[in-house]
C-alpha cells in the first residue's frame, strides 16, 4: 500500500514516518501525475491559502478532485482539513471543496493558543494525544458526515465515507493510531474495489 502525503507545504516527512510505522509506504507528492501511483493521500498543515495557492499553480486541484471523485482516501489535518471543506467562514474561496463540512480557520487563536490534549476518537480503542497548533474548527457538517470527536463540544475530527479530517497535527506525536485507522480505510477501498 503506497500513501502519499501532499508535499507542498507543512509537516511532510512527520506523516511519512507516522505512515510508515504502520507498515504502509509512505511518499512525497510533489506532482499531479504521482496520483496515479497511490492508494490515498494525506494534506498536511502548513498555510491553507498558500496550499491553495501552490494547489493551483501546480495543478492539484483537479487532480485531487478527481482522485477523490474515484472514492481514493484523502486525509486533511490542520489546514489540509480547511482545504478539503466545501466552505470557510469569512468568505473565502474553497479549495478542493470535497467534504460536505463548513470550517473557521484560526478557531483556537494564533500560536500562542497552541496545546495538546488527550483526545477520544471513535474507532481507536485508546484515547490519541492531540496536537493542536492554531487550529481551525469544523462548525457544521452535512447529513453524510460522522464527528469522530469533539473538543469543548467543538468538532475536531470528522469523516464522510472515503475522506478523514483532523484539525490537529496527528504526525507530531509518536501515536500512529489514527494514521492507522486511515491505512485502514485505504485498505477497506481497495479491498471492495476489487
Amino acid at each position: 500500500m503506497k500513501v502519499g502525503v501532499l508535499a507542498l507545504q507543512g509537516a511532510v516527512a512527520e506523516h511519512i514516518r507516522s505512515i510508515e510505522s504502520t507498515g504502509a509506504e509512505g511518499v512525497a507528492v510533489k506532482q499531479p501525475e504521482q496520483l496515479m501511483d497511490i492508494d490515498g493521500l494525506i494534506i498536511p498543515g502548513g498555510e491553507s491559502t498558500t496550499i491553495g495557492k501552490l494547489m493551483r499553480k501546480y495543478g492539484f486541484i483537479e487532480a485531487i478532485q478527481q482522485f477523490s471523485s474515484e472514492g481514493k482516501p484523502l486525509f486533511g489535518t490542520c489546514a489540509g482539513l480547511i482545504v478539503m471543506a466545501k466552505k470557510i467562514d469569512g468568505g473565502e474561496e474553497p479549495h478542493l471543496g470535497v467534504m460536505d463540512i463548513s470550517v473557521s480557520r484560526n478557531a483556537f487563536g494564533r500560536q500562542r493558543e497552541s496545546f495538546e490534549t488527550d483526545l477520544e476518537v471513535k474507532g481507536l480503542e485508546e484515547p490519541l494525544r492531540a496536537v493542536f497548533i492554531r487550529a481551525p474548527l469544523i462548525t457544521e457538517v452535512g447529513e453524510s458526515v460522522e464527528v469522530l470527536s469533539t473538543y469543548n463540544d467543538e468538532i475536531v475530527t470528522a469523516r464522510q465515507g472515503h475522506l478523514l479530517v483532523s484539525s490537529f497535527h496527528p504526525e507530531l506525536t509518536d501515536d500512529a493510531s489514527l494514521h492507522k485507522y486511515f491505512t485502514e480505510m485505504i485498505q477497506a477501498n481497495k479491498t471492495a474495489a476489487k
